[in-house]
């Protein structure tokens, strides 16, 4: 195998495709988001694979079947004026510095084959304590995408997240802006101990506004409420082992 290969699985006739990034991360917001995106669009089509040495070694198996790890990209025809959609996900990010920069690569390579000029990634930005209406911040490549965001409610605060954006969500709009393309990313405020649902529906519904399609979040909001029940038993139990009341750093071992 080359060091990563993309594998046509279709082809798709797309208008002003936006390409959206949702990948493993803190909170997992954004591959929660995407997953969403992905099972409210039933119509979806798996178009590429990416496969790369730089994921783990290991295959995952459905039903004792394996299959390799790599990344998707399945192509959205949306209903209505706004743009489609190339919403990309996996189970994985890359194992090593230079892996994120030559997955973003390939990553942009498929935007650029199918048309995408506008590009976002998805993810999560730990606050440290359990949020109950979660903000969503940005970052971006140019001043025109910032202010067109702002109207949509997203916020750009000085200095935030911390040490500045990792991962592939980073290099999205670092090589992407060198690329040329109008990038973004969008990160739900998040405790970072919890799989966060109710984050990546924030982070939805800044894409709905920006983007003029609509899901619905019933999947979503349950599984915020199961989540919320879960981090409610946990902080009663460490609360009776302590004999104290448990605060949200007592989460902090929480996957």
């Amino acid at each position: 195998m080359d060091d990563i290969e993309i594998e046509a699985v279709a082809e798709a006739d797309l208008t002003d495709p936006v390409f959206i990034e949702g990948l493993p991360g803190v909170g997992n917001v954004g591959k929660l988001a995407v997953e969403h995106l992905l099972e409210e669009f039933e119509d979806a089509t798996l178009v590429r694979r990416i496969y790369a040495d730089v994921f783990p070694p290991q295959v995952s198996l459905d039903d004792g079947i394996a299959e390799l790890t790599h990344a998707e990209v399945h192509a959205v025809v949306t209903p209505g004026e706004g743009p489609d959609l190339l919403l990309l996900t996996g189970d994985h990010q890359a194992q090593s510095n230079e892996g994120h920069y030559h997955l973003t690569d390939a990553f942009l390579d498929v935007a650029e084959e199918f048309g995408a000029e506008r590009l976002f990634a998805l993810g999560g930005v730990p606050t440290g304590e359990l949020v109950d209406e979660p903000s969503v911040l940005g970052g971006v490549t140019d001043e025109s995408m910032r202010e067109e965001l702002e109207d949509v409610g997203v916020e750009f605060r000085e200095d935030e997240p911390a040490g500045g954006i990792v991962g592939v969500s980073g290099l999205l709009l670092g090589l992407g802006g060198r690329r040329g393309f109008e990038a973004a990313c969008l990160m739900g405020e998040t405790s970072g101990y919890l799989v966060d649902p109710q984050s990546a529906q924030a982070v939805i519904e800044v894409l709905q506004d920006f983007l003029d399609f609509s899901v619905d979040f019933e999947a979503l909001e349950d599984r915020a409420e199961e989540m919320k029940e879960v981090a409610a038993k946990i902080q009663e139990m460490q609360q009776q082992q302590q004999g104290g009341i448990a605060s949200d750093d007592d989460l902090r071992y929480i996957g």
